[in-house]
């Protein structure tokens, strides 16, 4: 026998069997499991092709020469032959298609059993247990419980004592710094922090009414220093010329029209857990992992210890 396909055989013995012995030998194996069925199916027929088309066209390469005709066009005096398609590629191609066909609709559909499915569905069923269980828990426990997902969820860019470490993310101890707010005012912000689009738009759509003109870089460095010190100390005019009309006079907001600014609250940290939020430090993502409860006990942890 030609030492090429003694060598095909043995190679795909070997495979065979290392493929059930890796399959076989898992927890559950190919007892009425059709997943590992199919899995050790398919890798049957994906090593006995490869192995297969690998002997042929090696052996090809052996023993034959170029024939055929040539295309017209060529290549700096390459030309490639008038070859029909492999009848073995093209009833391989085929049987492919067939089989992708059949595994999707018939032999693994679509709607079958997944883990991401049953991990999906035990999440609703425990989110659902956890909201009917803790549903009426307020104040201090609220709070604690707040503290505890802070410390599993959030420490890690924000910091054990929510400092923000140096400025990676942001300091929760207050409730904003004057680098956020001139970031705001100047480049506008649409983070969902009403819980809808309500955008506030860039500084070519603020107007200081006192002044009756676009705001200034003076004016925004002012009032950016005024919002982060608690609404407290110069800028007040320049708030209240153009931003207490949405924002109110006392920086706590309006609803429906704009967010506090002036302080934390349980609904707008719930807010950001949801759509996240872009800053002048980058990006926070969502917490969709989270279920409203927990945002919720966060919001109010955050509440709790800020300025």
């Amino acid at each position: 026998m030609n030492k090429l396909y003694l060598g095909g055989i043995i190679f795909t013995a070997l495979m065979l069997i290392l493929t059930y012995l890796s399959v076989g030998g898992s927890k559950g194996g190919l007892n009425d499991d059709i997943v590992n069925m199919l899995a050790i199916t398919g890798a049957v027929a994906l090593v006995i092709i490869t192995v297969f088309v690998v002997i042929k066209y090696v052996r090809q390469m052996q023993i034959d020469s170029a024939t055929g005709e040539l295309v017209d066009e060529n290549w700096d005096g390459i030309g490639e032959y008038k070859n029909s398609v492999p009848t073995g590629w093209a009833v391989m191609f085929l049987l492919t298609m067939v089989w992708g066909m059949w595994y999707w609709t018939i032999g693994y559909p679509v709607n079958a059993y997944s883990q991401i499915g049953e991990y999906n569905e035990d999440v609703t069923v425990h989110n659902a247990k956890f909201e009917a269980q803790y549903k009426d828990i307020t104040g201090d426990r609220l709070v604690e419980m707040g503290e505890s997902l802070f410390l599993a969820e959030c420490k890690v860019c924000h910091g054990i004592n929510a400092d923000g470490i140096d400025g990676k993310a942001a300091n929760l101890n207050k409730r904003i710094d004057a680098a956020s707010v001139k970031h705001v005012l100047e480049k506008g912000s649409n983070n969902k922090l009403m819980g809808m689009e309500t955008p506030m738009p860039d500084r070519s759509g603020l107007f200081n009414a006192n002044t009756g003109a676009l705001i200034t870089d003076a004016e925004i460095d002012t009032v950016s220093a005024y919002v982060a010190n608690g609404m407290s100390g110069e800028g007040a005019d320049i708030f209240a010329g153009a931003c207490s009309m949405c924002h109110g006079a006392d920086g706590k907001g309006m609803e429906f029209v704009a967010p506090n600014i002036a302080a934390y609250t349980p609904a707008l940290v719930s807010t950001v857990l949801t759509h996240g939020k872009k800053g002048s430090i980058g990006v926070m993502p969502k917490f969709e992992r989270l279920n409203d409860k927990q945002k919720e006990a966060v919001g109010a942890y955050i509440t709790n210890i800020s300025k």
